[in-house]
């Protein structure tokens, strides 16, 4: 063999003929000889062992990609690794590391009775210690008996893990380092069956048992996915079946309701038009024995305007009963009965049946304008046919239909018949038409002359033909955008208001207030430049663009030339009037975005012309600016202070001249600032008008000082100064009576004053607040008289108790207009004793102006002389 031809010599033949070194020499050659046979007998059997191992690996390679299931392919392993080495003791057994669960997938042994279940999991944690859970856990070979490796590891016997074996192997199965299973083999009767070589081969053998199981499960995973999206296929494929055969159902359903409504137009009589419909209906459903009944126009008879019954044939009007059609009429809904059914609606004496008895009975409502006109019903004598939920759901559907078409074509009747008459009063109609057509033409044109005029308006005013404050700031952005992009650009806007003009037309009447507002708008218009603009803001504010300046004096020019147009007198209505006016100049700054900013700052230097005098125009500065932020600082601060309640009454005495007796007292409001100290009205009070807070600060005022009056002795009665504001809310009066109520403060012992200007808002309302609050005791006396339009029919018209004379015509007694003011309080005290009405003088601080005020005949006085306001003492 492997090539060396070997010769057979006879025993001892050629040695006795040899040298004794010759013969050791070939006795050596045959030890060689005999080694090398040994060796190639190795190699070959390496060579089959590899040979086998290799068509193992194909053949679990060819496993992993077969149909047959998991355990059949187990059991061919099985036989595979038999064939490698002694296996008739076999397991796999596979460990879930993150689960820590573990399952027998392959388990064949003639001694342990254990039987494994591949699909059940077991707990690893839970697990008794035994060697296939050191195999597990340890991640290595091991191979020796089993009691030598339980010794080695410190597992105690256990029989419920099965017998002893001789010789056991078990290896791991590895996945990126992490071991997934295992595999063991063992031998109960002979020890040392496995060497180190099956050992390694049953290593390597094991990561391709293991890639097999790998690619079997993936297979059967993939085959499950693929069934479970067979069925959902097979799903979508029977509802969409489902879907069509709907679908198929609507579109006839569609077209039944297509054909009613076509019949309704088409058909020649009432009777076709129920023949068809019969047809419809059969077709939807079985009505070989169909009737459609109606109520008569007094709801006492039934008549059957169709019927088809094999049965009963004809179907004679009849009064109204109780059959089952009677039942659906008064029910309203829809009835489907079988024998059964109408057995227990006649037992419960609900029905009352007419005619063949039916089998099967559905009959629905027929409906027109929500009201139950009549019955469409089909019925079944045979147990063949029966109608279903679905006929009923159907049936009623279409009746709805029929019932709609059924009136299209009583409608259309109707119009047949007028027909006839249509034509001739179409005739007369286009007779008309045409006579309306000359007009129609020229009320498009009056139209369009409408629309014109609406544009016009929507940006004019209306009363003055002025441009309104959507033009003007419209054209205020087009010059604020052309400015920044010329940095020489100068223009301003100029923010007029008629002085005193509410006193003008409450006094006169609005059409005069109107006239006047006509008049200065065309007066500023005509003192203005070809380019300015001149708007109407709305009420008596006015504004003016004037573009291409050459800086603030060229505005403070134009301001002076309109209030020169404005001065000159106006004769309106029979009445000579001067009208005047304060303006506000707000020059372009590259701080202003917006035309409304530019507007606000010259509507703030406006208030202040008029606060320095009206007559005359302002420009709007840095130091204006910080004024309107202090005034906006202020405002904050007096919504702080209501929250506070940090407002208290000071009270001045009123007196008699004659004996400095006091009779009563005037509540004077001082707001304790948290910064500032105390502050007097005159540093609040145009603030919390003009934010409409002093209406809340007065309610604060007026609880403290009738809690005041409830709580300390006050001499005489307390007057409480009321902002014309008050009067404007209808229950004031009852307001105030309920603070004295609540305090149980007799209301006689209060007073409210009030100035001229509140008598000239609401004169009707505000005569209705002072007799209600005189007819409980509180009376009221007129403030600063002498100062304002003071209309002696005021003094008539309105419960007045008494009179202030202005502190202004006190002072005026010690000055040098003596003479003038002397003769106004003679006769305000003349007038006030006529009417029955006291008089109180205002501001006196001398005892020369009291005895000259005593000598004219006035009776009472307040002032510094007779004690400066003070707070109540506790």
């Amino acid at each position: 063999m492997n090539g060396v031809r070997v010769v057979q010599l006879p025993n001892g033949a050629n040695d006795a003929h040899m040298p004794p070194g010759e013969q050791d020499h070939a006795q050596l050659g045959k030890e060689d000889l005999i080694q090398l046979l040994q060796q190639a007998g190795q190699r070959i059997e390496s060579l089959r062992r590899s040979e086998r191992l290799q068509q193992s690996l194909y053949e679990i390679a060819d496993l992993a990609g077969g149909s047959q299931d998991m355990q059949d392919m187990l059991r061919r392993i099985h036989v595979i690794v038999g064939a490698l080495m002694y296996a008739e003791n076999f397991y796999i057994v596979l460990y879930d590391e993150f689960r820590q669960k573990i399952r027998f997938l392959y388990f064949v042994d003639k001694l342990d009775p254990f039987i494994n279940d591949p699909d059940a999991e077991l707990d690893f944690d839970k697990a008794d210690a035994n060697l296939t859970v050191a195999l597990l856990q340890g991640g290595e070979a091991m191979r020796g008996p089993s009691r030598e490796l339980r010794a080695q590891r410190s597992i105690p016997p256990d029989p419920s893990n099965g017998p002893d074996s001789a010789d056991w192997l078990g290896v791991p199965m590895l996945r990126e380092d992490r071991v997934v299973g295992g595999i063991v083999v063992q031998s109960y009767e002979h020890p040392s069956v496995y060497s180190d070589e099956d050992r390694a081969l049953l290593t390597y053998v094991a990561q391709h048992i293991l890639t097999a199981l790998d690619r079997h499960h993936a297979r059967e995973r993939l085959e499950q996915r693929v069934e479970e999206r067979t069925r959902a296929l097979k799903q979508a494929n029977l509802d969409l079946q489902a879907e069509v055969v709907e679908r198929q159902r609507s579109q006839e359903l569609q077209r039944t309701l297509f054909r009613i409504a076509e019949l309704s137009m088409i058909s020649d009589s009432l009777e076709h038009f129920y023949a068809e419909i019969h047809k419809v209906v059969g077709g939807l459903l079985y009505a070989r024995n169909f009737y459609i009944a109606m109520l008569s126009a007094d709801a006492t008879m039934l008549e059957f305007a169709y019927s088809v019954d094999e049965r009963d044939i004809v179907r004679k009007p009849r009064k109204i009963a109780s059959s089952l059609t009677e039942y659906v009429l008064s029910t309203g809904k829809p009835l489907l009965a079988d024998r059964r059914r109408i057995s227990q609606l006649e037992s419960a004496g609900k029905v009352i049946s007419h005619g063949a008895l039916a089998h099967c009975w559905l009959g629905v409502p027929l409906l027109h304008e929500d009201k139950v006109v009549g019955v469409i019903a089909v019925q079944s004598y045979s147990p063949e046919f029966t109608f279903s939920i679905h006929d009923q759901e159907l049936l009623t559907f279409v009746a709805f239909h029929i019932g709609s078409g059924l009136a299209r074509k009583q409608a259309q009747d109707k119009l047949v018949l007028a027909h006839a008459g249509l034509e001739q009063r179409v005739s007369e109609r286009t007779r008309e038409l045409a006579e309306a057509n000359a007009e129609l033409v020229e009320q498009i044109s009056e139209r369009m002359r409408a629309e014109r005029k609406l544009t016009h308006q929507a940006m004019h005013d209306v009363l003055t033909g002025l441009p309104n404050r959507a033009q003007l700031l419209e054209k205020l952005d087009l010059a604020i955008a052309n400015a920044r992009k010329h940095a020489d650009a100068c223009f301003a806007v100029l923010f007029l208001d008629l002085d005193r003009f509410k006193l003008v037309n409450d006094s006169v009447g609005h059409a005069v207030g109107d006239e006047l507002l006509v008049e200065s708008g065309r007066r500023i218009a005509s003192s203005m430049r070809g380019d300015d603009m001149v708007t109407r803001l709305g009420g008596d504010e006015f504004a003016i663009l004037a573009e291409g300046l050459d800086g603030p004096g060229m505005a403070e020019e134009l301001a002076h030339r309109v209030l020169a147009a404005l001065g000159a007198p106006i004769w309106i209505a029979g009445r000579e009037l001067f009208p005047t006016a304060s303006i506000g100049i707000a020059m372009w700054q590259p701080r202003y975005d917006t035309g409304e900013e530019m507007l606000r700052d010259a509507d703030a230097a406006m208030y202040r012309a008029k606060s320095d005098g009206r007559d005359r125009s302002m420009l709007f500065d840095e130091a204006m600016r910080d004024e309107v932020l202090r005034a906006l600082d202020l405002e904050s601060d007096l919504r702080r202070a209501i929250n506070n309640d940090a407002f208290e009454p000071y009270y001045q005495p009123i007196v008699k001249l004659g004996n400095a007796e006091q009779v009563g007292g005037e509540a004077l409001l001082r707001w304790r600032h948290e910064k500032r100290g105390l502050l007097a009205p005159g540093e609040f009070i145009d603030v919390g008008e003009d934010s409409g807070l002093i209406e809340q600060v007065d309610w604060l005022m007026y609880a403290r000082v009738i809690a005041d009056m409830a709580t300390h002795a006050m001499p005489g009665y307390v007057a409480i100064n009321v902002s014309p504001r008050h009067f404007r809310s209808p229950d004031f009066a009852e307001r105030l009576l309920g603070l004295l109520d609540v305090a149980g403060v007799d209301p006689s012992r209060l007073r409210i004053e009030i100035t001229e200007v509140a008598l000239l808002d609401d004169a009707p309302r505000i005569s209705e607040t002072l007799n209600l609050l005189r007819s409980q005791g509180v009376l009221a006396q007129l403030d600063d008289f002498g100062t304002g339009f003071s209309a002696l029919s005021y003094l008539h018209r309105f419960p007045i108790a008494a009179l202030k004379i202005d502190r202004s015509f006190v002072a005026d007694l010690s000055g040098d207009a003596r003479n003038e003011s002397v003769a106004v309080i003679r006769a305000i005290v003349a007038l006030a004793g006529s009417l029955g009405i006291e008089i109180i003088a205002e501001g006196v601080e001398t005892m020369a102006q009291r005895e000259c005020l005593r000598e004219l005949g006035c009776i009472y006085a307040q002032g510094y002389l007779f004690g400066r306001p003070v707070p109540l003492e506790d």
